[in-house]
């Protein structure tokens, strides 16, 4: 098997299924923090972090309108996210196909 690195921020299950999930949008979409947090299956606390550590690498943003309990917070995969996902599919199948 080839010395394939698997993009550890990625290879994270839950940071996966935030970026799988963001990358199914159209780019430029965007998901409220609240349905993401629906279709993954986390608590508020788990995403926020794991957002942070994905909008820290640039794969992902966040945009918070508005202020106190009329806020509302959406998040989008960035092109360079795009690409992450895309080099992650790639170095996963080709570790899958050395099997």
């Amino acid at each position: 098997m080839s010395d394939v690195k698997l993009d550890p921020l990625i290879h994270v299950p839950a940071r996966l299924r935030i970026v799988a999930t963001l990358a199914a949008l159209h780019e430029g979409d965007t998901l409220s923090f609240t349905r993401l947090q629906e279709m993954i299956d986390l608590t508020s606390g788990n995403l926020i972090t794991h957002l942070r550590k994905l909008e820290d690498a640039g794969y992902v943003k966040s945009d918070k309108t508005g202020s106190g309990i009329a806020s509302r917070t959406s998040a989008a995969l960035t092109s360079r996210g795009r690409e992450a996902l895309d080099e992650y599919a790639q170095a996963l199948r080709s570790v899958l196909d050395g099997i």
